[in-house]
């Protein structure tokens, strides 16, 4: 159709004029970059993004990227900081403030309360003799680049190109901090990410829901603790609580003759594969997939090999983990 092929040529226009404003904001970067990172660094408190309109959604975003990576940080509107929100900024604090022209009405509280009191201020424009960058301590210039609209109006290479330059910021100071993942699991507990990241020791049984047995059990009684416990398998430990094999339905199988007869440790599979509390659970349904098996034993990670717990693979489809 004549009128999808316009639509389409609208979008790769569009997204070919902000690659290239993203491409010159990459070389434009320097050191002023460095100074916004190693500013917000030496902080001790907390970074205090502010912007009106398009601006203020995209500090909205950056504040949020900066809050879950580590960086403590919130938003604050400009009219409402006119209106008793500047109370928020204090000593320590660094603020971030975005505006396209630099010269926004409603940045002027924010600009001078920070002049005042001596609290840092990173400036993000377009225009490097504006008002918002000639008060910075500093200042970040974004590349001239036409907005993808066409008629230079409409924010879009702008506020593109300000996104990517927080998640720059963002990115340079996780790394300098080491951000793990599982320090981003406490931030990001719910949905799929907080199940990604989700530990065995989140969802293991342990305690009195453990199936185990000395290896010197007989199988009579070991069959109990398997059908108690309710995991189709029975763990079976030495004289020093040490896991040293496990017994599983395909065990019973190839003993069945004189079964009742034999001990755990006549039976029991040796060595069988486990986890520690600390891996992953995407990391312990990968392993049971591969091994083909429904159940592991987690055992204490400073490697007395004792059994702390076990995990069921319908334990990681509960959470999530798939």
């Amino acid at each position: 159709m004549a009128q999808a092929a316009t639509f389409l040529a609208a979008a790769r226009r569009v997204i070919g004029v902000e690659a290239e404003a993203l491409g010159a904001l990459q070389a434009s970067l320097g050191d002023s970059f460095a100074e916004a990172v190693q500013l917000i660094l030496d902080a001790p408190g907390k970074v205090i993004v502010s912007g009106m309109g398009k601006s203020g959604h995209v500090g909205r975003k950056i504040a949020a990227t900066f809050a879950s990576t580590g960086t403590p940080a919130h938003f604050v509107h400009p009219a409402e900081a006119s209106h008793g929100d500047l109370g928020m900024l204090a000593k320590g604090d660094v603020v971030l403030v975005l505006s396209n022209s630099g010269e926004t009405p409603e940045l002027a509280d924010i600009i001078a309360y920070t002049r005042r009191f001596g609290i840092p201020l990173i400036g993000v424009a377009s225009r490097e003799n504006s008002t918002l960058m000639r008060q910075s301590d500093v200042a970040i210039v974004l590349p001239a680049a036409p907005e993808a609209c066409g008629t230079g109006i409409v924010p879009t290479t702008s506020t593109t190109m300000t996104l990517a330059l927080g998640d720059a910021l963002a990115v340079a100071l996780m790394e300098h901090r080491r951000f793990t993942p599982e320090h981003f699991r406490q931030f990001h507990p719910g949905g799929k990410l907080g199940a990604r990241l989700a530990k065995v020791g989140d969802l293991m049984h342990a305690g009195a829901a453990l199936p185990l047995v000395d290896q010197d059990t007989p199988m009579s009684e070991a069959l109990l603790v398997i059908s108690q416990k309710g995991f189709g398998v029975v763990g079976v430990t030495d004289a020093d609580h040490h896991l040293i094999g496990i017994v599983t339905d395909g065990d019973l199988r190839r003993h069945m003759d004189g079964l009742l007869a034999k001990t755990a440790a006549e039976v029991m599979t040796r060595n069988p594969r486990t986890i520690g509390p600390e891996a992953l659970a995407e990391t312990a349904v990968a392993l049971m997939n591969d091994k083909n098996i429904t159940s592991l034993f987690v055992v204490d990670p400073a490697g007395s090999r004792a059994a702390v717990g076990i995990l069921h693979i319908h334990d990681c489809l509960r959470a999530g983990v798939v």
